[in-house]
């Protein structure tokens, strides 16, 4: 083993090893072991089960709900530095909290600032994921940050549907900057819907800027929580004369009544990652898994081969 370039080593939390296993299939080594310890008050506790002292360890960790993913994602890490990993990498293809990116009214957290605070003081040296709610959540870290684009493996399955007269959507106005970077690339129309909320979840009034008559539309968000908006878009356009309607979100939360939505809406399809595991099946969701992506991104890394090349837009 050369002292210049460390042997790296994949590890995961408990709810992310189905991902965990792709990806190490992928980047071609075994998936690393380790052992949790439960306490009968709930209280856990992981344990490395193989040596990784000077090593680069990757631990995969997608931090959805509950808090148990979290929490154990922070033990791995601190458990990795005070084994001597020479460098700790939290692979989080879905990073939890993000839409707590800014105080948008009084007496609130900024809880993605907190997550990248506690993942720090824990021990990780790097930072990789996908499609962060908000891009500006890089800045909370003073470590360094790879924000990988789920555009790279979902692009080319849009392209594989051969669809005229093709058209690319926002849900709200906060993903236009998105539905613009794809338009560019499929070099298509855009149209934007705009949405005000009573509270979290549920939506008041929805109205469609453009046109969408005759056409067949992308909807593209980065995640996809209640289904609520996705399918309020989607019947929408269906009614003002869109010929198909489709979705692409990078993370399938598909919380309370989601699944119901979808395959009650207009919708054609909803193609998302396996960034988190879908929990059931639907004849309407199609999974394009991200594992290819984040294996080689983590093997360039490894190497200190730049990453660039693997950013679509």
């Amino acid at each position: 083993m050369s002292q210049k370039e460390p042997e790296a080593k994949i590890f995961a939390c408990s709810q992310s090893v189905y991902l965990a296993e792709k990806i190490s299939k992928e980047y071609g080594i075994p998936l690393g072991k380790v052992s949790m310890s439960h306490y009968s008050d709930g209280e856990f506790q992981p344990s490395y089960e193989e040596s990784i002292r000077g090593l680069r360890v990757f631990i995969v960790c997608s931090t959805f709900p509950n808090t148990d993913n979290l929490m154990e994602l922070l033990l791995m890490i601190d458990a990795a530095k005070r084994a001597s990993a020479r460098h700790i990498t939290a692979v989080m293809p879905y990073f939890g909290w993000a839409r707590q990116d800014r105080k948008d009214k009084p007496r609130v957290p900024i809880g993605a600032k907190l997550i990248a605070k506690m993942l720090e003081a824990a021990g990780a040296t790097r930072i990789m994921t996908m499609d962060l709610h908000a891009d500006q959540i890089q800045g909370f870290f003073e470590k360094p940050v790879d924000h990988l684009f789920a555009s790279t493996i979902f692009l080319p399955y849009v392209e594989s549907l051969k669809l005229e007269n093709l058209t690319i959507a926002s849900p709200d106005m906060g993903g236009s900057k998105r539905a613009y970077a794809y338009s560019k690339f499929l070099e298509s129309d855009v149209v934007i819907c705009y949405k005000q909320r009573k509270e979290a979840n549920i939506i008041d009034t929805m109205e469609l800027i453009g046109e969408v008559k005759g056409r067949n539309v992308i909807l593209v968000d980065d995640m996809i929580d209640t289904g609520g908006t996705l399918a309020k878009a989607a019947d929408l356009m269906i009614e003002r004369g869109a010929l198909s309607v489709r979705a692409i979100c990078t993370h399938a939360i598909l919380s309370g009544k989601a699944y119901e939505r979808i395959e009650e809406s207009k919708l054609s399809e909803l193609i998302v990652t396996d960034s988190i595991p879908l929990k059931k099946e639907s004849k309407k969701i199609r999974v394009v898994s991200c594992a290819p992506l984040f294996a080689e991104v983590m093997q360039m890394v490894q190497h200190n081969n730049s990453i660039s090349g693997k950013f679509i837009m």
